[in-house]
Formats: C-alpha cells, sequence, structure tokens
C-alpha cells in the first residue's frame, strides 16, 4: 500500500514537472517570437518597420517642422548629424526660410550649405543643397544645380531619383520657362539622351528615370 502511494506521488510529481517544463518552452518560443520594441536616439518606434529613405528622410523632416531658421542653420553645420537628418534639415529651410533670407543672412546660409556640400558624400543631402542655393541665389546657382540635378536623375537610388526630378520640376516652375534657364536644361537632357541612344533602342517601355527626363525634354 505505501510502495503504491509512493508510486502514485511521483507520477504526479513528474507530471507537474512535465508541464510546467511545457509551460515554459511555450513562453520561452512566444517570447522569441514576439519582437523587441526598438526605439532610437530620436523617439523613433523602429520595432516591426522596415524603413526606406523615403521614410526615413521624411520622419525627420516631420520631427523639424517649426524649428527657427537659427537652429536650423546650427543643425546644417553640425557634422554628427545622419545624411537623412541633415537632408530632412534642409528641406525644412527650403520650405520655410530660402525665400525669406537675405543680405548678410542669406551669405551666411550659402557658405555652410556649401560647407555641407563639400563635407558629405551622401547624394541625399546633394540634392537638396542643390535646390536651396538656387532657391538662395537663382542668377548665380541655376546652370550649377540643374545640370547636376539632371545628372542626380540616372543614380542608383529611386528615391535620390525623385527627389532631383521634384527639385528640378519646382525650379523650372519658379523660372516661368525663361529663354536662357529653358535651354540649359534641354541642352543638357538632350546630351544624356544622345549618349544613351544605341541603351535607349533595345528598350519596349520607358522606365521611371527615362520617363523622367522625357517629360522634363518635352515641357522646355
Amino acid at each position: 500500500m505505501k510502495r503504491n502511494a509512493a508510486i502514485l506521488i511521483l507520477a504526479m510529481f513528474s507530471l507537474q514537472y512535465i508541464l510546467l517544463g511545457n509551460v515554459s518552452a511555450q513562453e520561452i518560443a512566444e517570447k522569441e517570437q514576439t519582437p523587441a520594441v526598438v526605439v532610437n536616439k530620436n523617439g523613433f518606434n523602429t520595432s516591426n518597420i522596415i524603413f526606406d529613405d523615403k521614410t526615413l528622410i521624411e520622419g525627420y523632416t516631420r520631427q523639424y517642422k517649426g524649428l527657427t531658421k537659427e537652429i536650423l542653420l546650427e543643425m546644417i553645420k553640425d557634422d554628427t548629424l545622419s545624411p537623412y537628418q541633415s537632408a530632412a534639415v534642409i528641406i525644412v529651410f527650403k520650405e520655410d526660410f530660402a525665400d525669406e533670407v537675405v543680405g548678410r543672412e542669406k551669405v551666411v546660409f550659402e557658405k555652410f550649405l556649401l560647407r555641407r556640400m563639400d563635407r558629405t558624400d551622401a547624394a541625399f543631402v546633394h540634392v537638396e543643397i542643390l535646390h536651396a542655393l538656387c532657391i538662395l541665389d537663382r542668377y548665380r546657382y541655376f546652370a550649377y544645380s540643374t545640370r547636376a540635378l539632371i545628372q542626380k536623375l540616372d543614380h542608383y537610388n529611386a528615391t535620390v531619383n525623385e527627389m532631383a526630378y521634384n527639385n528640378l520640376n519646382n525650379i523650372i516652375e519658379r523660372g516661368q520657362n525663361r529663354a536662357r534657364e529653358a535651354r540649359i536644361i534641354f541642352d543638357m537632357i538632350r546630351k544624356m539622351l544622345f549618349l544613351s541612344r544605341k541603351k535607349i533602342a533595345t528598350i519596349n517601355e520607358a522606365g521611371p528615370r527615362l520617363s523622367r527626363k522625357i517629360k522634363l525634354l518635352r515641357g522646355r
């Protein structure tokens, strides 16, 4: 009798251990399947999100909207910002202040935009600086900016292509189809298409890059 009771108690303990073991294993599996919440230094929750370049730049742009031009200038000077942050800072400056700054203040912004251009290899930043410079001083920077932006239409990154195209269109719209400016854009795009004519001949349907060039060419 005592032996049977001991066997029963041992069986109960064994069953309890197995059940507990199964629960623990299940809990571990659930924890492994539950993604950790990752928050970056700027407060963005990056868990379960695959950020692309456009999403990152737009996110920082929303975050910086409303900053004063003095703060934006200090951020343009800041070498520690990521390319996405720098591009967003310049976008906010363009949208909120580039049409307003004059005199010495304009010279200061030009100086540090050019310095930022020299200190970064990021195409995102380049296309925004080129646009900003043209807004600040159209006569001085139009040819330089538009030629460089047109070259960015062939960049391997789709977001850079789109940013360059949008900035070119904005520059063109601001110029009200001036003859000299139209000629610069027309000649540059025509040259690019001429150099790639053999490749174009084999294309049945124009992709986004070629379509943008053709639209700009037809618009001139």
